[in-house]
């Protein structure tokens, strides 16, 4: 590839707020890439939508950052990782990636053949997408997969502590503690917002060896190795820009984005766009 090429920033997208855990991920894992972040936050949630809604979604999402000159594209958002993936291959003609197939695959190698636990939207349960990837990579890994819609609403408020998590958590996790599942995979980017909450209640009912899967992390270090395969690697050694797009309320968004991507926002302002 030439050097425009291995220049040109990696486009991530969700549905919201969500996907700035693996925006912070990835600029742990590749400090020299430029990044643009699209969140759809006119259209959130994506979760409860059908299938074709969402790929509706995911297309102009997807082109909008397309069009913006991305070298690869992250799709950040569970939901569209379940059902578009191979649409938006197609359509856009550049590498794309989803957080479902590396997420799986860090939960089979953390199962270690144990039953595997996954907390998720009900859209990403409904799509069976993790257990398709599971079975794909070791079709041995039975997989219980649990909806907790809650935990979004909880983490854009901020409460990721103290007694109202607990209780929400808890109950999410009891089909999961039931199943005596070997390790649990955070199915939704909102989730690594509450991780801490999480591993308390599932080291209290399962144990403290029942490790916690963070996919935004998965998905990084798979990111890493399909920019060497393709060498589309940026070559810069200084640090990459972070530019950050939403469909509505720019504010709002710049407000909260901080508890999900770990740092504020100190480039330019977040930019409303029109899809």
């Amino acid at each position: 590839m030439g050097p425009e090429t291995r220049a040109a920033p990696i486009g991530i997208f969700d549905s919201g707020l969500g996907g700035l855990t693996v925006v912070r991920a990835i600029r742990q894992a590749l400090p020299h890439e430029d990044l643009v972040y699209l969140g759809d936050t006119a259209r959130v949630p994506y979760g409860t939508r059908s299938a074709h809604t969402v790929l509706r979604y995911a297309q102009t999402c997807g082109e909008h950052l397309r069009q913006r000159g991305v070298k690869l594209l992250v799709v950040a958002c569970n939901t569209v990782s379940a059902v578009a993936l191979p649409m938006l291959r197609v359509e856009l003609d550049i590498p794309v990636l989803g957080v479902v197939g590396p997420g799986a695959r860090a939960g089979v190698a953390a199962a270690k053949g144990k039953r595997l636990g996954v907390l998720a939207t009900p859209g990403t349960v409904a799509s069976g997408a993790y257990s398709r990837a599971v079975a794909a990579e070791d079709p041995r890994v039975e997989v219980f997969a649990q909806a907790a819609p809650l935990l979004v609403p909880l983490a854009e408020e901020g409460w990721v502590s103290g007694q109202v998590p607990e209780l929400v958590a808890a109950r999410y996790l009891e089909p999961l503690f039931d199943a005596k599942v070997g390790a649990l995979v955070l199915g939704c980017t909102h989730y690594p917002v509450l991780i801490d909450v999480i591993r308390e209640q599932v080291a209290r009912r399962c144990g403290p060896d029942v490790p916690v899967v963070d996919s935004a992390h998965a998905l990084a270090s798979e990111l890493s190795e399909l920019l060497r395969e393709r060498e589309l690697s940026n070559a810069s050694t200084g640090p990459g820009r972070l530019r950050v797009l939403v469909t509505d309320r720019p504010s709002d968004f710049s407000a909260v984005a901080r508890r999900f991507l770990g740092a504020e926002l100190e480039e330019s302002p977040v930019e409303a766009v029109d899809l």
